[in-house]
């Protein structure tokens, strides 16, 4: 009588579980895709980064501030010779094309920010989407426990009557029922499982954790490819390779700035003075006005040491180089995650000759002649467990091969997974 009230029990908590979960808002792979672009803290702060370097385009392109300068001076204290008032004002005057130099500077550097938050974003939602991914693994996996543990529960029901009818001994009895009771625990555990990776879900969308369910197939991660396209597609296309080649534009135009600065800059002024009355016995002199105009030409004794122009040229060689190196393993990369996906891709053709069939045929039998006192309990148990981790090593290969077809699609720099 008690087994027959623990499963009534464990019937109406599955069945609330299945009202509440159709209750839930349904969050799938392209919906969630589309929030973690619109609400990600980490893609929204990287966002920042291009409106500064745009803002410092417009402060490259700023003309030298004039200088305003005003004086008055007594020409004789106490000989009564006047005082002078003047006013001018200076300016440098650029010369090498130093703006041009800075704004080309500046607009690379904007480049090549842009670039790195398109590479951001690129591994962003590919990190996105294998969590998604664990997620939707975990909650198969919970199925899979679910569906044993209540099929363990009956037969464990029906051996407790059988037991009781002297059909079976009852050690017979005690075995299914704590093979149930161990079915039971795992359950527990992978949804503790599935629910923590449920909640990292999250962390993507920069939200706290609400009440949603996902939803996918495990199955619609397949794409033929050509190796040798794909390596072409991520050479021509991959954010980090075309922002380390920004990255050499940017050093060039760095040169550029630094030839430009060792050009000197004229200071030119224009003022005015005023002189009152000298009223002085000896040399008086009427109220002067007067108009001044100068040039200053800088002594640069510092261009003799070019220190920053070597710098430059310099992080030129560095940026190509590191062009070069990135060049490199992209290739390696997009082979091995090819070689990867391609391994999962064959392991999936040995689940879908037969291997889950054959696994449940032979479960179905060896319970039906378990039923008939044809099997031990010992023989159903093992068909279980063999059943189970067939079925728990097929989905975990279909995860695999999801994330290998991810992670290829993010060595490539291309994206086409849609669920």
């Amino acid at each position: 009588m008690k087994s027959k009230i623990i499963f009534t029990i464990s019937l109406g908590l599955l069945f609330q579980i299945s009202v509440n979960a159709q209750e839930k808002e349904t969050l799938n792979f392209a919906s969630y895709l589309s929030e973690v672009r619109e609400k990600n803290l980490n893609y929204a702060a990287q966002k920042y980064n291009v409106s500064m370097t745009e803002a410092s385009i417009l402060t490259a392109g700023l003309f030298p501030d004039p200088q305003l300068e005003m004086e008055t001076s007594d020409n004789g204290v106490s000989k009564k010779m006047g005082y002078t008032i003047g006013t001018s004002v200076n300016w440098t005057l650029e010369l090498g094309q130093k703006r041009k130099a800075r704004i080309e500077t500046a607009k690379n550097q904007a480049e090549y920010s842009k670039l790195q938050l398109q590479d951001f974003l690129r591994n962003l939602i590919a990190d996105a989407s294998v969590g998604y991914i664990e997620a939707l693994k975990t909650k198969a996996l919970v199925d899979i426990q679910k569906d044993s543990y209540l099929s363990m529960h009956q037969l464990a029901t029906s051996d407790s009557i059988r037991y009781r009818l002297g059909a079976i001994s009852q050690v017979t009895s005690r075995q299914s029922k704590l093979e149930a009771s161990s079915l039971l625990n795992d359950l527990y555990k992978a949804e503790s499982i599935s629910r923590q990776s449920f909640s990292a879900l999250f962390i993507f969308l920069g939200t706290d954790q609400q009440e949603k369910e996902i939803s996918g197939n495990l199955k619609a991660f397949n794409r033929d490819f050509n190796s040798e396209d794909l390596i072409l597609e991520a050479v021509n296309t991959r954010s980090d390779l075309l922002a380390s080649k920004q990255n050499i534009h940017t050093a060039a135009s760095l040169i550029k700035l630094e030839k430009a600065n060792r050009i000197i800059d004229l200071g030119l002024s224009v003022g005015a003075e005023h002189s009152t009355w000298a009223t002085n016995e000896i040399a008086p002199s009427p109220a002067v006005n007067a108009i001044k105009l100068g040039a200053s030409i800088p002594l640069k004794f510092s261009n003799r040491r070019n220190a920053d122009l070597k710098i430059a040229e310099i992080g030129r060689k560095q940026a190509e180089t590191e062009y070069k190196q990135i060049e490199n393993s992209i290739r390696t990369e997009v082979m091995q995650a090819y070689y990867q996906y391609q391994a999962t891709q064959k392991q999936l053709k040995q689940f879908d000759n037969g291997m889950l069939s054959e696994a449940k045929s032979i479960l179905d039998g060896i319970i039906y002649s378990y039923q008939r006192g044809e099997s031990s309990i010992l023989e159903v148990l093992n068909a279980q467990r063999t059943y189970n981790d067939i079925r728990q090593r097929y989905i975990e290969t279909l995860a695999d091969n999801a994330v290998a077809l991810i992670e290829l699609e993010r060595k490539t720099g291309i994206w086409d997974i849609d669920f």
